[in-house]
């Protein structure tokens, strides 16, 4: 456990400089943000910590160990990952103003809060499967949320009065550095879409587990509950995008509520038991 504690600061570090380092060329006038080959090296190196930092803290030796933090910062992580290929193939280094402070924050709380519990059944191997695309659910879901709020910053900057655009702020130059809105939002439909699949296999794989070990096809718990809520959201969104045409702040609230079922499914309720509760 200590060693994934210390893992977890040295990657909160590492987000935390490579963060300084882009809100500095920002202070400075850039009106464009490329992390270079150098800051995508920077960046693996941050993933490389975190990861090793899930890996000691997470898997044990024959064992599954989890909390509501440890929950969140593998969501980050995979959402950091998912980011770093897809930024070789769109320009969206932008998007770090907000997801390097979030990936600090989120490593900051592991190492804080590293407490958890023993997973139960953690031999299966379809339990651990199922917990992995539970996960990578979540890390999609996560950086989705995240682009949504970026995305209603964005349009609420870009319809503001013209007299209180040119006071422009530290904020506001961020935002002009963003990528334009309709990449974001192509970019947020293809994760929102990648998310619904891998919530799909999460309630398939969860029956499949319930019924091997509990002999329940669909347990009914708070989990299944939000997450199944969070499906159906996602599901409404999809069917609205492309019969309605649904976009803009429309979308982004559905999104926003979507995530937050995924937050209440596992997440919230960990953090009541584990911090407020104190009973891990």
């Amino acid at each position: 456990m200590s060693e994934g504690i210390v893992l977890h600061s040295l990657a909160a570090l590492a987000y935390a400089l490579l963060a300084l380092g882009l809100w500095r060329s920002l202070a400075k006038g850039q009106n464009t943000l490329k992390m270079g080959m150098a800051g995508r090296a920077g960046l693996l190196g941050a993933l490389a910590l975190h990861g090793a930092a899930l890996y000691q803290t997470v898997l044990p030796p024959n064992g599954l160990y989890l909390g509501w933090a440890l929950a969140l910062s593998a969501a980050i992580w995979l959402g950091m990952l998912i980011f770093w290929l897809e930024s070789f193939v769109i320009n969206i280094d932008g998007l770090l103003l907000i997801l390097l402070p979030a990936s600090v924050i989120a490593t900051v709380l592991a190492a804080i809060y590293p407490w958890g519990h023993l997973v139960a059944h953690a031999s299966s191997e379809l339990l651990r499967v199922h917990l992995l695309i539970a996960l990578m659910a979540y890390g999609l879901v996560t950086v989705a949320a995240l682009q949504a709020i970026l995305m209603a910053m964005l349009h609420g900057y870009l319809h503001r009065p013209v007299e209180q655009v040119e006071k422009s702020s530290l904020v506001a130059h961020a935002l002009d550095c963003m990528p334009p809105l309709l990449v974001q939002e192509r970019l947020l439909f293809r994760l929102i879409w990648i998310s619904f699949i891998a919530l799909t296999l999460t309630l398939i794989t969860g029956s499949m587990v319930s019924l091997s070990l509990l002999g329940v096809l669909v347990p009914f718990d708070h989990k299944t509950i939000f997450t199944v809520l969070s499906w159906l959201t996602f599901a409404a969104l999809l069917i609205g995008r492309y019969a309605r045409g649904w976009r803009g702040r429309q979308a982004l609230r559905w999104t926003l509520a979507g995530f937050a079922f995924v937050v209440l499914s596992y997440t919230g309720s960990r953090f009541v038991i584990d911090v407020i509760l104190q009973r891990g």
